[in-house]
């Protein structure tokens, strides 16, 4: 697929055991199944060609010979298919037989990866048919169809036309050691591990191995695609329940049901794995200790094209089906609502916490606010409140400023007034127009030309106000500007853009929506039902810096999203450049899956442009932004994540989006 997706497949069919015949038609079928779904690679259980719980039939000259039998059928039989298939079965060589992976790719049998590590414990014996893996690499003649096949455990399969492609394999148990081989694997290139296992079934144990396969992904910064012993293994004391688990660093993108036997697939982003690799220089340190040199590199040629961008052309692409994966529309948001009222009670700790940190340590007597009405300056005041209660500061000290002028509406007034009143704020109410004026006449201004200087100077004379009365109360300037604002430049230089310390600087704006409903929700949680409706009446509140004249109705006129487009594309832009440095064609792909059916391809592309343009031209804006709580991996601090000159050039990426 494009832009560094890759489908693969984890399958956990029906097989009968010792019964390599009939396990070689099911694996050749559920192959072609899976290929023709899109899968680039397909992993099957562990001894999946004989069935892992043979015992010692496995010493049994007959199934050796009908395990390799199987294998040499499988390769042939799937010799059309643009897939690698990893199976699973007996290998006898020399003096020892191993459980092995053996890697196929169109008529080829790649390499034999045998097991490094044989449990002999509880109700595993493999010791008794197995032996581990032999520590020097080496090869071995099959038969007269696969002579001189790479036989070891250090063994990179990569594409020669995708470098983003490296794949490598362990077994099983080897998961479950303190040095998995993955790792290794992993250091010296691998971005995909292949499992194939045979894993029991007992209370707790399904967790646990959801836990162990997202971790060791995470650590190694991979994709890794598991696949495990159906139930029709079960037998005597063992319960089998065909486990299949893809993730990716850390995230589980597909899993089976247990007890059912199938496939499940996943796209997985290779690039994605790429730019977290490079971002980590712990992880490229670590590569300094792996010795590559002890690999055989396998090459080949997964994709359709030479001048893809990933696997397949679009046409391919579209024959196959669209991206099964499923992509956010809104990146800092969590989906699922007990996991998002978890994260926003997180969110809202991490900013209280920082701010109550800065109120000791400079024994403020005060902490003081522009209260608009709207959305930041509401969360602001919540998060303040909160701070307040940490450092044992009363509520009275809060100092809520509302500051009407040329733009406020009755709605924005009277919410103001509310919300300071039943936080327990003090409200100041400091009309400014009159401030405005003067400094129009002063600098000859003419008050019906409503452009950018009518606008700032309200902004920069309500930043006055604010400055100035928390040096009368001994207090700093509670910042109110979101994340969302300052990757586009949407405050005023040295007005909103500017305080003593800003709660809300890495908070985007879709994720404080949710923030100040969870507060709602608290509120009536804790019978503050006057609190509870004024914040709902809040968020049914139009965006808008109230900076230009009302309606005649009285309604606001001045609609922030109107001027700069949909905040939550704007954010889902933003998460995907910062976050994993995506180039604007990746970031047009997602989004216009992510938000298929809700904006049309032409409206997307119109403001990712927009997006870079402001992006770029407003980092001086950024370059002496105030301190202000970090609380996700996406920040804009000059002093941290995000370090920009502000006259770089976006032409580049402007070429590129414009291109679209």
């Amino acid at each position: 697929m494009e832009h560094g997706f890759l489908r693969v497949a984890a399958c956990s069919p029906h097989i009968e055991v010792a019964d390599c015949d009939k396990n070689t038609e099911i694996i050749i079928s559920e192959s072609k199944k899976a290929a023709q779904n899109g899968a680039k690679v397909v992993v099957f259980p562990e001894l999946s060609i004989t069935g892992y719980t043979c015992g010692d039939l496995f010493l049994q000259r007959t199934l050796q010979k009908g395990a390799l039998d199987s294998l040499l059928k499988i390769t042939r039989e799937t010799k059309d298919l643009s897939a690698l298939i990893a199976v699973g079965l007996p290998i006898a060589t020399g003096t020892a037989l191993y459980n092995c992976a053996a890697l196929l790719f169109q008529g080829r049998i790649l390499a034999i990866v045998p097991k490094t590590y044989i449990p002999n414990y509880s109700e595993f014996y493999e010791k008794r048919y197995f032996s581990s893996a032999p520590e020097a690499s080496g090869s071995i003649t099959l038969c007269e169809e696969a002579e001189d096949v790479p036989f070891s455990t250090k063994i990179l399969v990569a594409d020669e036309h995708f470098h983003d492609f490296v794949l490598s394999a362990e077994i099983c148990e080897d998961l479950w050691t303190p040095l998995p081989p993955s790792t290794l694997h992993t250091l010296a290139g691998a971005s995909i591990i292949v499992n194939l296992s045979a894993s029991n079934e007992v209370i707790g144990k399904a967790q646990y191995r959801r836990t162990l396969v997202s971790q060791q992904s995470a650590r190694t910064i991979s994709a890794y695609i598991y696949a495990s012993a159906g139930h029709d293994e079960s037998t005597t004391d063992l319960v089998f329940a065909g486990h299949d688990i893809i993730a990716e660093n850390g995230k589980i993108l597909a899993e089976s049901t247990l007890f059912e036997d199938g496939i499940v697939f996943a796209d997985i982003d290779l690039e994605l794995l790429a730019q977290e690799r490079r971002k980590n220089t712990s992880f490229a340190n670590c590569t300094d200790k792996t010795s590559l040199s002890d690999y055989q590199v396998i090459s080949v040629s997964l994709s359709d094209s030479k001048k893809s961008a990933g696997f397949g052309s679009q046409s391919d692409t579209e024959k196959k089906g669209s991206l099964i994966r499923k992509i956010e529309k809104h990146p800092f948001v969590p989906h699922d609502n007990t996991e998002r009222s978890k994260r926003c009670k997180e969110v809202i700790e991490l900013q209280s916490e920082g701010l109550a940190k800065r109120l000791r340590h400079i024994k403020a007597k005060s902490a003081v606010i522009g209260l608009s009405g709207g959305l930041d300056s509401t969360l602001a005041l919540l998060v303040a409140c909160r701070a307040a209660d940490k450092c044992s500061l009363s509520r009275d000290k809060i100092i809520s400023v509302t500051m009407p002028c040329f733009g406020t509406t009755g709605r924005t007034y009277k919410n103001a007034c509310a919300l300071a009143k039943h936080t327990g704020s003090t409200l100041l109410e400091i009309p400014i127009a009159d401030a405005v004026k003067q400094h129009f006449s002063d600098i000859k201004h003419d008050i019906n030309n409503h452009d950018i200087t009518f606008e700032n100077a309200q902004a920069r004379e309500r930043t006055q106000v604010l400055m100035d009365v928390s040096n009368q109360r001994g207090g700093i300037v509670i910042g109110t500007g979101d994340l969302s604002e300052l990757a586009l430049g949407w405050c005023t230089y040295n007005a909103d853009q500017m305080s003593m310390y800003g709660v809300n600087s890495s908070i985007p704006k879709t994720l404080v929506r949710h923030l100040v409903s969870w507060f709602s929700d608290e509120a009536k949680e804790n019978s503050n039902q006057a609190l509870s409706d004024v914040l709902k009446d809040i968020l049914d509140t139009p965006v808008s810096p109230e900076l230009l004249p009302p309606e005649k109705d009285g309604t606001i006129a001045q609609k922030t999203e109107d001027l700069v487009g949909p905040y939550e594309l704007h954010d889902f832009f933003l998460y995907y450049v910062l976050r994993f440095g995506f180039s604007p064609s990746k970031i047009y792909f997602l989004a216009c899956n992510a938000f298929k059916g809700v904006y049309e391809k032409d409206f997307i592309k119109k403001w990712l442009s927009s997006f870079y343009k402001r992006f770029f031209s407003q980092q001086f804006k950024r370059s002496c932004m105030p301190d202000g709580a970090k609380v996700g991996t996406v920040s804009l601090s000059p002093r941290g994540d995000w370090r920009m000159p502000s006259d770089a050039c976006a032409s580049l990426w402007l070429k590129e989006a414009e291109s679209l």
